[in-house]
């Protein structure tokens, strides 16, 4: 087998870097789809169901997609067609889903938007499922954590950039952050064009400054027999059952685990926003529309930018971190963190209004809307771990010549509990909660505590990561 060349530190932030636009769509679908449902007509009850599409979308279209890439061999690579043919659909869909209104001549406005949310995610993830692979494709194993690392720390700058856009159209460009019912406020929709054009243009960025290694030099650093590559037995829906036969243990080690985490943060998306402005805000339970309720929904950006911030900063750290304890020792300790703060955001609530300047721009929100950010910093770092340590530990037991197709297996592993937690979050909300979401990032809490236990359960072929 020949040794793959270490690529430079600009070479993998070129690899990586289109995922600095495609979190930006993200945390704005993270942070603002809930409101947007809520603002176009859907119960706080529903939504659960609502965001369903998103896994759903994720579990149908990740497999196929890293099937076809493992094959796919052009003048534009292995991995890129798919990933700029993704990031063309997602934002198209981008300036489309805040816009739902637009169709009330042709279909109800809720249903409009339901299915902009489903392109969009469903791109989103063509984009995505490629970018994990093509980071194990053009790193040596030395590598590999520095590559999933840059990876996680682009996710997150992304993000921060795209969980402020609300925020700071409203209190630096007067930009309004409230609509008539039925409509969404108009901060929302242009941040959603400015995360759009970010998602395509960063993509575009990635797709022209990497170079993927042609099929003869790529057999050879991965020592693939040509022929096992093509093998037909692995084709074809048949094929697809013969691979999960052969699943590495690891994998299916790393889904328990998965399971835990991806529960945890389906629910932290859905009730984040009723969370913060019944518990802090004080509002109504199901109260969507009024101008507290709308204030809430612009300080969950800040939120979530401020968990993204910490995520990229201990992103930084993470690399040097898991070369010295061990990943799964960084991965478990994450999660624990993350467990804690979710469960810390029960006792804040409430409290006096507080002048805050931040830099940009001055605002009032209750004191316990501060101390809100200091549980941020348990959620960002699990968060950065979430994304890089499981595809760091997956990647060394996984075939080279169908590691797109297994990772995109392993999405199963992230859609799966998320569609679960879908089904049954509404219902645990209104019959055991009455309708305070505040206890269901508690409950979130607690899942993602019996994630940091499950990691120890995990072995790998690294033997340094066996304690």
């Amino acid at each position: 087998m020949k040794k793959m060349p270490h690529l430079s530190f600009w070479q993998i932030w070129n690899v990586s870097f289109g995922f600095l636009g495609i979190q930006m769509g993200f945390a704005l679908q993270s942070a603002n789809v809930s409101r947007i449902l809520s603002n176009l007509g859907a119960d706080l009850h529903a939504l659960p169901l609502f965001w369903i599409a998103a896994p759903l979308m994720g579990l149908i279209v990740q497999p196929i997609v890293g099937s076809a890439s493992d094959r796919t061999w052009n003048k534009l690579g292995r991995r890129s067609p798919y990933i700029l043919v993704g990031a063309v659909i997602a934002a198209l869909s981008m300036f489309l889903m805040p816009n739902a209104s637009i169709a009330i001549a042709i279909m109800p406005v809720l249903l409009f938007g339901l299915i902009m949310f489903a392109l969009m995610d469903g791109s989103f993830n063509i984009t995505m499922q490629p970018f994990r692979a093509l980071v194990a494709d053009m790193t040596p194993p030395e590598q590999r954590n520095l590559g999933y690392s840059m990876q996680s720390f682009l996710i997150n700058a992304g993000a921060v950039i795209g969980s402020i856009l609300p925020f700071v159209l409203t209190n630096s460009l007067n930009i309004a952050n409230t609509a008539p019912e039925g409509q969404v406020p108009p901060s929302v929709i242009w941040s959603f064009y400015i995360g759009g054009a970010a998602l395509l243009g960063s993509v575009v960025w990635t797709v022209i400054k990497t170079k993927e290694y042609p099929p003869e030099e790529y057999a050879a650093y991965k020592g693939i027999d040509d022929q096992k590559a093509e093998d037909p037995q692995y084709k074809g829906i048949m094929g697809f059952f013969r691979l999960l036969k052969i699943t590495p243990k690891t994998m299916i080690q790393l889904a328990v685990v998965q399971f835990f985490s991806w529960f945890a943060l389906y629910i932290m998306w859905v009730y984040f926003t009723p969370a913060v402005s019944q518990h802090v805000w004080g509002c109504e339970i199901g109260d969507s529309t009024s101008q507290a309720a709308q204030d809430a929904g612009d300080w969950i950006g800040i939120l979530f930018a401020g968990y993204s911030l910490f995520a990229a900063i201990f992103s930084v750290l993470m690399t040097k971190l898991a070369n010295t304890i061990g990943r799964k020792t960084v991965y478990s300790t994450a999660l624990l963190l993350g467990g804690v703060s979710y469960i810390m955001t029960l006792f804040l609530h409430g409290g006096d209004m507080v002048h805050l300047n931040l830099l940009f721009t001055q605002v009032d929100v209750p004191s316990s809307a501060v101390m809100w950010m200091i549980p941020m910093l348990g959620v960002g770092i699990a968060w950065a771990a979430i994304l890089a340590m499981p595809y760091a530990i997956l990647s060394e037991s996984l075939p080279a010549d169908k590691m797109g197709v297994f990772m995109g297996i392993f999405n199963f592993t992230i859609a799966g509990p998320q569609i679960l937690s879908g089904l049954v979050a509404g219902t645990i909300l209104k019959y055991f909660f009455d309708g305070e979401a505040i206890y269901m990032i508690a409950l979130a809490g607690a899942m993602m505590i019996l994630g940091a236990i499950s990691v120890f359960f995990v072995t790998t072929k690294n033997t340094k990561e066996q304690s």
